[in-house]
């Protein structure tokens, strides 16, 4: 694949740059919710199963001092598909021990728009690791729930 850039450089939102959970105003949800203590946002609205298998390793692995749901956070990844831009929402956040923030996102099968979704995730945590400042961040698929625990150790060095 061949990009047509001599760099990567981050474009901010001009009305509300950089976001924080403390940010957070209440919400309600019909949704069921999981209790999160390793989060500033109280609960986790559960959309799958899967994801409330992550929140729950989330919570009790010692490799990870805290994590949120990208949920109402505004951390949106655009990426082309089709001709039309789009918009990609990664689920989980986290924040690990070794210092690193980990973008995870839960994926049940691959397809090649989800393929266009990480290259795009890519090129963001390329962007803001050259930026500086906001830490050392990376980012990962579960194609199994199996692996998660597996992740988290490999981003962990």
């Amino acid at each position: 694949m061949e990009q047509n850039a001599e760099s990567i450089e981050l474009v901010f939102d001009e009305d509300h740059p950089i976001g924080s959970t403390r940010e957070m105003r209440t919400w309600y949800t019909t949704r069921p919710t999981l209790r999160a203590s390793k989060s500033q946002i109280s609960h986790l609205v559960v959309d799958s199963s899967w994801e409330a298998h992550t929140a729950n390793i989330l919570e009790s692995s010692p490799l990870v001092t805290s994590y949120v749901k990208n949920e109402r956070l505004g951390l949106r990844i655009h990426y082309l598909w089709g001709g039309a831009r789009r918009r990609y929402i990664p689920d989980f956040i986290i924040h690990l021990e070794s210092g690193k923030i980990l973008v995870l996102e839960i994926k049940g099968q691959d397809s090649p728009q989800n393929k266009a979704k990480r290259d795009a995730l890519d090129l963001w945590v390329k962007g803001v690791n050259a930026k500086g400042g906001f830490g050392v961040w990376s980012w990962d698929v579960a194609f199994d729930m199996a692996t998660i625990q597996d992740i988290l150790e490999k981003h962990s060095v």
